[in-house]
Formats: C-alpha cells, structure tokens, sequence
C-alpha cells in the first residue's frame, strides 16, 4: 500500500502531516493524505500564518466575521477552530480504527502565552471546551511555565500535544508532568479508565543540526567536520532511551492498569535544513514503535518515494553517546543548545502570530 502504511504497520510508527491549508480540507487533498497513510496532523502559528497570508481562502469568512462585529484577534480563532473542526472530522475513522491511538488534530494555545502558566490553562481548556472533539490535541509549549500548565491539563483530563522540545532535561520534565497529570486525574476519578487521555511530546529535530553544525563550522578542525549532521539524530535516540525507561516500572504499571496510554515521542521539525543531507534523513534515522514523525507535505512526498523502512531509533547506540561526549570535548553542551533554541522557537511563534494578525487586519479594512 506505500511505505507511509508500512511505516505503522511494520514498524509501529505514526506518520502525520506537519501542514494544514484550508483547499486541502474541502479540496480532498487532506483525504487523499489519509488515504496514502497519513495518521494525523499537526499545526502551529507559522503554519496558519502561511495559510492565511498566501491564499484568499479565508477572505469571505473574514469579511463575515469582521462584519459582524468581531475583532481581528477573534476573527484569527474563528478562522482557526473551522479549519481544525474540519480536520478532525476529516481523521475521525483513523481516530475510531486505532482505538484512539492516531488520528489526533493539533491546534496550539496563542505562543504570546508560552511564559504564562493560569493564561495557557485557561485559553487551553477554552479551545478544547469550543472544539469537543475526542481527536484533538491542545499544544502547549514545553518552557518553564508551561510544564505545571501541561500536568494540570492531564489532571483535568485534557489531551496534550507537548510542544518545543529541545534537551533531554526538558524532555525528562515533560514526561514527569504527564505522569503526575494521569496520577492525578486517577485519584480525582476513582472509577474512570485514563485510555481518554492522550498525549505526545514533540521533540525538535533539525534545529538542532542547524544551531550545532554552526557552531562546529566555526570551530572548523577535522574532528567538528566529522560531527556535521550527526547532533539533532544522537539528541533523538537518546531521547528515545529516556522514553523507554520512563514508561516502565511499577509506577507506569500501576497506570497501565487503569488504562494509560504512553506519552509517544513526536519527531518535529524534520525537513532537512541543509540540502547536503539527504531529504529523508530525519525520518530514516528515527524509525521505532510507539512513536510518531510530523512531516511537511514535501517531506512525506519523498520518503515515500524513498524512505527506509526498518527499525533505526536503537540502532548504533553507541556512536549516538559517542557524538554527545565528542560535542562536549568541543565545547558544545546540547542542553545550552536547547534553552537557546526554545527561546528561538517561542519567538518565532510569536512573531508569525503577529505578522498573521498583522496581515488580517490589513485583509479585513480591503474586504470591508
């Protein structure tokens, strides 16, 4: 049927679609996707700022909401939750087929709120409130506020997709927020299962490279070449390590029990930023069960052309600690890396969510 259906089928991993336009909703691309394997599907500010600046797709149903009195911050979330209705209603029989375990939709709380814990959790709990669908996924961004504001939306029982995701540290933190959320929700709800509850922690791929392979460039001896490439992919298998050791035990056992879900690692950011790397070497490498890789539609296009299909994520274990160790020689700590890129990537969210606002008012005095 395609390496995407054999990605899950033989491997145990989620292939989702790292895009969202609203021709693709309504036009049958987005069921086409599905078709060829696609099992999900993610968004962000960035992506909605794409999508509503390059096209007039949403300038009818801008013209009507600013028409009827709302402001163009409203307009923006009105915009957002139809899409996203849509998309769920769309991935709702992959939801349905894999008894909950795919088909999620993604929509991601304003990134003006990522260092604000009360602020996520309320605009959190407003979006799933306005969207009621079992197949949503709220995300919320992995910063220092953002971690007791993931617990207590767990807590509460709300699905979370665990954005921004850089170092191991924060990754470690991540999980103990979901742990503790399940824990918490158990006790409140003596009766319930948690198998309701889901979530994935999105952890960022080739940012990593970027930012690494910089640093070794300007370092510029034999042994910082020969790290080229190699940061983002040892990061990811050692993330890896950490998901299986978290998720077993007897305190994850005690969960299992009620019903829980693992939290899956979410490869994110893995289109390849240098074109010296092969297209595919983000999905390649990062092959494994229970985990899932978010692609941009270009990216999904080539690996199934392409890709590999076999199990990587443990494979060659030791040259991944070996890679750590060497960038720590050089002077190259991946968890300054990460503070750097988290920071990096909260304002970059910021600033599309700007610019998108920016772009609709201009939008809306033009169709008015």
């Amino acid at each position: 049927m395609g390496r995407l259906h054999d990605l899950h089928s033989a491997q145990g991993q989620s292939p989702w679609l790292d895009n969202l336009r609203r021709g693709w909703l309504h036009g049958g691309e987005m069921q086409r996707w599905i078709e060829r394997g696609v099992r999900g599907l993610t968004s962000n500010p960035s992506i909605f700022a794409k999508a509503m600046t390059d096209t007039d797709e949403y300038d009818l149903d801008l013209r009507r909401l600013v028409g009827d009195g709302k402001s163009v911050t409203e307009a923006y979330w009105d915009l957002v939750i139809d899409d996203i209705r849509s998309a769920t209603a769309l991935l709702m029989p992959v939801f349905d087929g894999s008894d909950g375990e795919d088909g999620y939709v993604s929509v991601e709380v304003s990134p003006a709120l990522a260092h604000q814990t009360e602020a996520t959790i309320e605009a959190a709990r407003e979006l799933d409130g306005r969207l009621g669908a079992p197949n949503l996924y709220i995300k919320v961004p992995a910063t220092r506020e953002g971690i007791p504001a993931i617990q207590t939306l767990i807590g509460e029982g709300v699905s979370v997709n665990v954005t921004l995701i850089f170092g191991l540290g924060r990754y470690s933190e991540v999980m103990e927020a979901y742990l503790a959320g399940l824990e918490t929700f158990a006790a409140k709800n003596p009766d319930a299962q948690l198998g309701a509850i889901s979530s994935v922690a999105s952890f960022f791929i080739s940012r990593v490279d970027v930012d690494v392979d910089r640093r070794l460039d300007d370092i510029g001896t034999e042994a910082a070449t020969a790290l080229l490439g190699k940061a983002a992919i040892a990061n990811a298998k050692l993330a890896y390590q950490l998901f299986e050791k978290t998720f077993s035990g007897p305190r994850w056992d005690a969960l299992v029990a009620r019903g829980a879900r693992v939290q899956r690692p979410l490869w994110a950011s893995t289109s390849t930023k240098n074109p010296t790397y092969p297209d595919t070497l983000y999905v390649d490498e990062l092959i494994g069960p229970n985990t899932v890789n978010t692609l941009p539609d270009s990216t999904l296009g080539a690996y199934e052309d392409h890709g590999t299909v076999a199990r990587t994520i443990d494979a060659n274990l030791a040259d991944a600690y070996k890679t750590v160790e060497a960038l720590g020689q050089l002077g190259i700590d991946l968890e300054e890396v990460a503070v750097k890129l988290e920071a990096e990537g909260v304002g970059s969210f910021a600033k599309s969510f700007d610019e998108v606002l920016d772009t609709l008012a201009t939008r809306a005095d033009e169709v008015t």
